[in-house]
């Protein structure tokens, strides 16, 4: 199977373009003085995931919650000034540095959709972080639940149905073997596994799988994907 086969690519959005581990870690370090300097990047992952498991709504709202259950579990200030910067911040997560690049690249071959769990506002200013690069875009609000959610999927596939490509034409592209890679190679998907954390230990501030899966496709970088698509359009011309 080549990467060729394919007509549209859908992304997993924060963890896979979006930065988001860097963008808690340097905020939970800029807000919460100085002990907060002192804490281990999965000293702070920990809670985090525990508080976004807690309160699981739309990430432009929840996420303020989500700062005071980690401040309370690591001492750290938990006022309300304090954990609507937290909020803030979540809409100016970073991009990885390869994302920009790499999705100008992957446009000039393939439909490119995002399909996130971020709801509407936040996913709107990931866009722009990314350079507003989708053609279509599938978030929380519209399919009522988030991923690994079957539903989810299955409501993307009905979407890019709609708009006349078949699923064997679908690679759903993705970092989190939690989220997206394992559901979507079980539900049928050609999946690419963005292995963002390649080298290092366990999944950082994304949930641990019950098994990883192997993908139709794995790259360490968005950038190395886009090379080795085209280098299989300099191979075919």
């Amino acid at each position: 199977m080549n990467l060729l086969d394919f007509k549209v690519l859908t992304f997993d959005v924060v963890g896979t373009l979006i930065n988001f581990e860097k963008g808690v870690l340097d905020s939970v370090r800029r807000l919460g003085g100085a002990k907060a300097k002192d804490l281990t990047d999965d000293q702070i992952f920990g809670p985090y995931m525990d508080g976004r498991a807690k309160y699981p709504g739309r990430s432009s709202h929840a996420m303020a919650n989500v700062y005071l259950h980690l401040a309370k579990e690591l001492g750290l200030p938990d006022d309300a000034q304090t954990a609507a910067a937290f909020q803030r911040d979540v809409l100016d997560w970073p991009a990885f540095e390869d994302s920009v690049a790499a999705l100008k690249r992957l446009r000039k071959h393939f439909r490119l959709v995002a399909m996130t769990n971020a709801d509407r506002v936040a996913l709107s200013a990931y866009a722009h972080t990314l350079g507003n690069p989708f053609d279509d875009t599938v978030c929380c609000d519209e399919t009522g639940v988030a991923k690994p959610d079957p539903q989810f999927f299955a409501y993307n596939r009905g979407r890019q149905a709609a708009f006349g490509y078949k699923f064997e034409e679908i690679l759903h592209t993705a970092q989190s073997q939690y989220h997206d890679i394992g559901i979507a190679t079980k539900l049928g998907y050609s999946t690419c596994w963005i292995e963002r954390r390649q080298g290092q230990k366990g999944f950082g501030a994304t949930p641990t799988p019950e098994s990883v899966t192997t993908p139709t496709f794995t790259f360490a970088t968005l950038g190395a994907l886009a090379d080795a698509v085209e280098a299989e359009v300099r191979a075919a011309a």
